[in-house]
């Protein structure tokens, strides 16, 4: 499989998808219906790759719950305004401070990777804008957030509060670290590469759990890798897909 570049990148300025919705002029989405049809066609685009590149050698198509659980969240209330009719194509787009929310088709498999239920606790490094967070808070009991960038990680509680979201605790720290007060935790997501797995990301996951994340693995070369945690302690690392990230940040937390 050739490598390909989905977790950020530099996104397309018009609103194209396998089934060309919403191509217009407009810098709003200003109906529900073309919110609805535009999310329909996003799914498809994700459904589509995922039957093409399958990342599960159980399945060759999303959890059910996950597919649900993305068609609840907005993603146009996660970016901004000049961006509005972009908001359910299948790319990245850039938020603020350098970041970006992932390709939905990346947070697709990531998520669907994790294997949450109802009643986990979830861990995620990287707020970001809160996409993820907001669909992971649709299939786990508590989901856990941290955000080094504290403008992103305020913003991202006050957008999720106001959409309904309430068992989600924030913190404002290198994720780097985890959150040990917290722990253990059924699964864990990080929204950015890093050059190795964290140790202490290891030691806080359950037996059985485990982690997704993109890993550097030479250069500017990254995997997306899933490490499952066995009740031994050791743990069985696979290699999912060739993806691009930014870098994990480390050290204080930035903003004011």
């Amino acid at each position: 499989m050739p490598k390909q570049k989905w977790g950020v990148g530099e996104p397309r300025r018009t609103f194209r998808g396998s089934h060309g919705i919403l191509a217009c002029d407009s810098p709003r989405i200003d109906t529900g219906n073309l919110k609805s049809v535009a999310m329909e066609a996003m799914l498809s685009d994700i459904n589509m790759l995922v039957q093409c590149h399958p990342h599960r050698s159980d399945r060759n198509a999303l959890d059910p719950r996950v597919v649900e659980a993305i068609r609840k969240v907005p993603r146009h209330a996660f970016v901004g305004l000049r961006l509005q009719n972009e908001a359910y194509g299948n790319y990245p787009l850039p938020i603020e401070y350098e970041q970006t929310i992932s390709q939905p088709y990346i947070v697709a498999v990531m998520v669907d990777l994790l294997d949450i239920g109802e009643e986990d606790t979830i861990l995620e490094i990287g707020t970001g804008c809160g996409y993820q967070t907001a669909i992971l808070a649709e299939l786990a009991g508590t989901v856990c957030t941290v955000e080094i960038i504290r403008p992103l990680a305020l913003q991202a509680k006050e957008r999720l509060r106001g959409l309904g979201y309430t068992d989600i605790e924030f913190r404002i720290d290198d994720g780097y670290a985890g959150w040990e007060d917290y722990a253990l935790f059924d699964g864990i997501i990080v929204t950015a590469a890093a050059a190795s797995i964290p140790a202490p990301l290891v030691q806080q996951l359950t037996p059985g759990g485990r982690l997704v994340m993109p890993c550097v693995v030479k250069g500017e070369d990254q995997n997306l890798i899933v490490l499952e945690k066995e009740c031994t302690g050791s743990a069985h690392v696979q290699t999912i897909f060739s993806v691009r990230f930014v870098p994990l940040t480390r050290g204080r937390p930035r903003g004011f």
